[in-house]
């Protein structure tokens, strides 16, 4: 606490910083030496008040220590971009929030009253399904030698056509607030939607090339197999490639790995030779093991050589034949 009343630092233990606005030197430093010695020791006194300031908090225990909960940050930090513009509200959102109907969860599965068992909400198989209806019944409203069945698809594509047509309206009203990314602006401002009355905005060179490029390479090679247009250019990779390294170790590129590797280690063990390699004990360890391969050679040789004496000495001439017969005569 001293140093804090020496020094009237600015502590923000929400970013865990500190600053001393009123420092200041009295004269440059001769040297770099003594500039970057100076410069740790003031480090070292803000770096000391934020722990001192960190120790006052209040902490509860846990196994690995003790725990602090920092308060909100004071100091306002610059932002790289600016914020996101918030999309505009929908037709939907907008009765929902006059109405005060909130949106809830709903479950995934439900009971289908056909087969009696739970299905789906969504998708394939899906419960209570309008086109795997055998039988429908008749209401007192039909009229005769009307088919059923196909008023059900007729309706079906109207109400389908007219969710497409609110979602493109929507589309439509945030590319006007300007809340889009520039390839879905592009399509949105090229929507065909019938009585509107803005005026298209025009579209710069650099958004219809990133257009371009994200349609270009939106298919699962890249766009390698596609066809090219007389005078096309390459179409424009806006990330970076991800190059990974193959699983099985090989000839060719499975080799890189344990290149690598030693590549890793041959500048680890140059850098810091003098405090891993110990000289003498590796020239020690060579002559050992040079000793060791002599012997193992001189008793390679010597054993071949016994072995090579003993099969003289038992071999044996081959008998001619009859010489048994005629010493049994004898």
């Amino acid at each position: 606490m001293e140093i804090e009343n020496q020094h009237p630092f600015q502590i923000d233990l929400g970013h865990l910083m500190a600053f001393n606005p009123h420092h200041q030197f009295p004269s440059i430093p001769p040297s770099r030496e003594e500039l970057i010695s100076e410069c740790l020791q003031k480090g070292t006194e803000l770096v000391q008040s934020i722990a001192n300031d960190l120790f006052n908090l209040p902490s509860t225990e846990d196994r690995d220590g003790p725990l602090v909960r920092l308060p909100p940050p004071t100091t306002r930090l610059p932002r790289e971009k600016p914020l996101p513009k918030p999309k505009p509200p929908t037709k939907w959102e907008l009765f929902a929030q006059k109405k005060g109907i909130k949106k809830r969860k709903k479950d995934k599965r439900v009971y289908d009253e056909q087969t009696h068992t739970w299905k789906r909400r969504h998708g394939y198989d899906r419960a209570n399904d309008e086109d795997n209806i055998p039988i429908i019944e008749a209401k007192m409203t039909d009229e005769s030698g009307e088919d059923p069945f196909a008023a059900r698809r007729a309706d079906k594509k109207k109400r389908v056509e007219k969710q497409e047509k609110n979602r493109l309206q929507n589309l439509k009203q945030a590319a006007k607030v300007g809340a889009l990314p520039s390839h879905i602006q592009l399509a949105a401002t090229a929507l065909p939607i019938t009585g509107t009355q803005a005026a298209p905005k025009k579209i710069t060179k650099d958004e219809l090339g990133n257009v371009a490029g994200m349609a270009a390479t939106s298919t699962a090679s890249g766009g390698k197999f596609d066809k090219k247009f007389a005078g096309e250019k390459p179409a424009k990779h806006q990330g970076k490639y991800r190059k990974f390294l193959p699983v099985v170790e090989g000839t060719g590129i499975g080799s890189r790995e344990r290149e690598q590797t030693e590549k890793v280690l041959s500048r680890l063990i140059s850098k810091n030779s003098h405090e891993i390699l110990n000289v003498n004990k590796a020239v020690n360890m060579y002559n050992v093991k040079k000793e060791k391969k002599q012997r193992n050679q001189q008793g390679k040789s010597s054993s071949s050589s016994s072995k090579l004496k003993a099969n003289k000495k038992l071999q044996k001439k081959p008998l001619k034949k009859g010489s048994s017969k005629q010493g049994k005569a004898k």
